[in-house]
């Protein structure tokens, strides 16, 4: 992993990964080939620094881009034509992925959670203040699905088109990305 430098002053140097495996789960298709991976602490925001620009200029650095600051969705959805990083820049949410028996991740200031093309998502509960920076690999265009039944064939199909990102959100050339989807 990268050290912290003067050109990088936010990327943390070896972020914990927490990592999660999805299945198919009613009529979300997930990914069961890329699995979400959680940064813990990927970036050392500082309290009197602009904390949401420096995790954009990272990911657009890293070929991310197209992205929004915003928080996450209260229900289930997914992006079938994107793979999608989210940066908290603020607060704290628990976000669930995968669908309704899915695991649910404690996500902070600091973390970064990577979602591959299909993986469903959504925030039930976050601080006030909770803010991400959101971004897709390669500025690539993205839908919104609900996981509707009628829906499903189609995503499939176009999540299996969806290409592996060119570089780590965070890390660039190297980084838990490239270790875990191939």
């Amino acid at each position: 992993m990268p050290s912290t430098s003067k050109a990088d002053p936010g990327a943390a140097r070896e972020p914990e990964v927490v990592v999660h495996r999805l299945d198919a789960h009613e009529s979300f298709p997930n990914n069961p080939r890329l699995p979400v991976l959680l940064y813990r602490a990927a970036f050392r925001l500082l309290a009197n620094g602009n904390a949401a620009s420096s995790i954009e200029k990272t990911f657009a650095r890293n070929g991310w881009s197209g992205g929004w600051r915003d928080g996450v969705y209260n229900y289930h959805h997914y992006h079938s034509t994107a793979h999608e990083v989210l940066g908290c820049y603020a607060g704290r949410a628990l976000i669930q992925v995968g669908g309704a028996d899915g695991p649910v991740l404690e996500f902070a200031r600091g973390d970064v959670l990577l979602l591959p093309a299909g993986a469903a998502h959504k925030s039930p509960e976050s601080s006030k203040d909770f803010s991400v920076v959101g971004a897709y690999a390669q500025g690539r265009s993205y839908d919104l699905r609900r996981g509707r039944a009628e829906e499903l064939a189609d995503a499939v199909r176009h999540i299996a088109e969806v290409p592996l990102p060119e570089r780590d959100p965070v890390y660039g050339e190297k980084g838990p990305l490239k270790q875990h989807w191939s």
